[in-house]
């Protein structure tokens, strides 16, 4: 018995550094894989932005005779022949129209997401549930309606005609990750927020909104990003070139007989440029409020 329990151990100690080595290796090729598909995608994502970056600074036939090489002589002229002629009017119709986007959206998701998270009342799962079905609905499906909605209330052609409905498809998603956070907040400084005399209003804006800063920024970041690219709407809702915004103002940069592509392809990088910056600047906060917002459901 002995002679075999010490067989045993012996052969123990020589298989487990076997066994680990193996698992080492597969462990090694498994995180090499996945290394290479997400490099793959990466080079897949920059490597447009980086070209367009680079044929901003040719002229047109720089572009098409020599597309991958460095350009011979750096334009930075596209840039400002971009700006002065209506990048920069298209520029702060943007920002204006995601601004009040954002803020609109953090407001109306705050408080709608306090009530369904602290309060008791009737049809609260209704109105639960209708805000997750708004998730579903496409904006190209309501593009009609929608339509003679704005004509009937008079804002056609009008910033309003962009914020409204861009502030109305982010709800849904912002209610959710709010309400998701919020029940993840200790109750327990609510209740020291009342006893020291905070109303219902305080306790939101003295003790909630100050802990979901995460959150808040992760609801800023997709809204910018709905708000700042999305193109139907203001290719159908506006009709003045004076409130157009970026994506449908780059339209008039492209001529009916022949395009200046080096400055489209400078105001394309213009408009890129504050939304990569945004998400640089609060990555880490956005990461955070994505997992922060799927706590609790």
């Amino acid at each position: 018995m002995d002679e075999r329990s010490i067989l045993t151990t012996t052969d123990l100690i020589t298989v487990s550094p076997t066994l680990k080595s193996r698992k080492s290796i597969f462990s090694r090729i498994k995180i090499g894989f996945v290394s290479c598909i997400l490099l793959a995608y990466f080079v897949s994502i920059a490597f447009p932005l980086l070209w367009m970056v680079i044929s901003s600074f040719k002229e047109t036939t720089a572009i098409f005779g020599d597309s991958w090489g460095l350009p011979k002589e750096w334009l930075f002229q596209n840039y400002k022949n971009a700006w002065n002629q209506g990048i920069s009017k298209y520029f702060f119709n943007s920002i204006f129209v995601t601004c009040l986007t954002c803020l609109l959206t953090v407001l109306f998701s705050a408080f709608t997401a306090y009530s369904l998270s602290r309060f008791e009342f009737k049809g609260k799962t209704f109105f639960f549930l209708l805000f997750a079905a708004g998730l579903m609905f496409s904006p190209q499906v309501s593009l009609i309606p929608l339509y003679q909605l704005i004509q009937d209330i008079g804002i056609y052609n009008t910033y309003w005609a962009l914020i409204l409905p861009y502030v109305a498809y982010q709800i849904p998603l912002s209610v959710l990750l709010f309400r998701a956070h919020f029940m993840s907040i200790d109750k327990e400084l609510e209740e020291s927020a009342y006893l020291d005399g905070c109303t219902s209003m305080g306790v939101l804006f003295r003790v909630i909104i100050p802990l979901s800063m995460p959150i808040i920024l992760t609801a800023t970041v997709l809204t910018s990003f709905f708000a700042w690219n999305e193109f139907m709407f203001s290719l159908v809702f506006i009709d003045d070139d004076a409130l157009k915004t970026i994506p449908t103002g780059l339209l008039a940069f492209r001529g009916a007989v022949s395009t200046n592509w080096g400055v489209m392809l400078a105001g394309l990088t213009l408009s890129a440029l504050p939304i990569i910056l945004l998400f640089i600047f609060t990555q880490k906060y956005f990461i955070r409020g994505l997992a922060d917002g799927g706590v609790k459901g």
